[in-house]
This record gives structure tokens, C-alpha cells and sequence, in this order.
């Protein structure tokens, strides 16, 4: 049985565990569903889901309770990490101006470079159905929320999605960056999607 976590030290942690449930049970993998807010509860985990929020502060709580490093771990192990909205900007390497200012901690795990606020602030925000490929032909409906966008990446990142001439969707083996909320969807397939890179399921004794 796998055990997905959702990190949840701010965000849209509700959300993100009720989509992920209904994932596993559309596509019959055996798990559980946690939060996670501790470095031994990260650790545990088969998957990590780093949801939308505050990214600042998000980086900053990582920093301060020793998260980070765990975080860094799962991904040198090969365990499958989603970072969605401010989750996106904590997984990159470098951001734009807006990020070096505040200070904004981040994980560097994929080779990407950010824009925070990349189409406009709080009254900005908007939905727009999107072609993602790997989801199939049928188009996804993704909600922007003070969305961020990936202006750069090194050429071992692969691009999954645009919107308006920017990147809003990318992965490098077991990292997947979304500038959108999939937990909003109504669309189970990004999570479905990111359970497919869990290479090995484990089964109850």
C-alpha cells in the first residue's frame, strides 16, 4: 500500500487529499492519504504533494523545521513530488526579481526558473481549459490562482503545458511543477498522472 502525503503547513490541504483519494480509487492502487507537517512524516512517505499558498512562507517554515533536507532526500530516492502553484516555485532552481527580493528559500530540485504572479495578482486570477498531452486529447480545466509561470528550463526538463506563451506545466523524472491548482479541477487526471510515477506498489502483508 503506498502512502501519499500532502504537505501541510499552508494551503489547499483539504482539497488536494480528497482529489487524491478519488485518484487512487479510479485507477485501484492501494493507499492512504496523509497530511504531513514533520520531518519523520515527510520522510515516510511513497509520494509528496507541496500544494499552493504562500510560497515565502511555505520556504521559510521548510527551512525552519528541517524539512527541506527531507524533501531534498525523496527526490534523491526517486520518490514521486508535486509542487502546484507555490509548490512550483519552491521546487525550482532561480526566480525572477519578485523571488530574489523576498528572500524566497528554494529546494532547487528541477532545473527551471520562475515568475511569480506571472498573470497578475489576486483579481487576475481565472480558469482556462488547457491541452496536456500526457492527460490525453480531451483538454483539462485548470484554475489560476496568483498563478506563477516557468520562464526557463534546462534542456533535460520536459515541457507538459502552456497557456499565453508561457510554461505552466513541466517535469524532470519524478518532479512534476504546475502553476495551476489540480486539486480544483474537478479533473482527476493530474493526480492520476502523478501516482502513475510511483514505479513499484506496495501491498498490504
Amino acid at each position: 500500500m503506498v502512502k501519499i502525503g500532502i504537505l501541510s503547513l499552508q494551503g489547499d490541504i483539504e482539497e488536494h487529499v480528497s482529489m487524491m483519494k478519488k485518484a487512487l480509487d479510479r485507477t485501484g492502487m492501494p493507499g492512504e492519504v496523509s497530511w504531513v507537517k514533520t520531518p519523520e512524516e515527510v520522510s515516510s512517505v511513497d509520494a509528496l504533494v507541496i500544494p499552493g499558498g504562500e510560497s515565502t512562507t511555505i520556504g521559510k517554515l521548510l527551512r525552519l523545521y528541517g524539512i527541506d533536507n527531507e524533501i531534498r532526500k525523496l527526490a534523491e530516492k526517486g520518490v514521486p513530488i508535486m509542487g502546484t502553484c507555490a509548490g512550483l516555485v519552491l521546487l525550482s532552481n532561480s526566480g525572477c526579481e519578485e523571488v530574489e527580493k523576498t528572500g524566497q528559500p528554494l529546494l532547487g530540485l528541477i532545473d527551471a526558473s520562475v515568475e511569480r504572479n506571472a498573470f497578475g495578482r489576486q483579481k487576475e486570477s481565472f480558469e482556462a481549459d488547457i491541452g496536456i498531452p500526457v492527460l490525453g486529447k480531451e483538454k483539462y480545466h485548470a484554475v489560476f490562482i496568483r498563478a506563477p509561470a516557468i520562464t526557463k528550463t534546462g534542456k533535460d526538463v520536459n515541457i507538459l503545458a502552456g497557456y499565453n506563451g508561457k510554461i505552466v506545466a513541466a517535469e524532470k523524472n519524478n518532479i512534476i511543477l504546475l502553476a495551476f491548482h489540480p486539486e480544483l479541477s474537478g479533473d482527476t487526471r493530474m493526480h492520476e498522472y502523478f501516482l502513475s510515477h510511483l514505479k513499484k506498489i506496495k501491498t498490504p502483508p
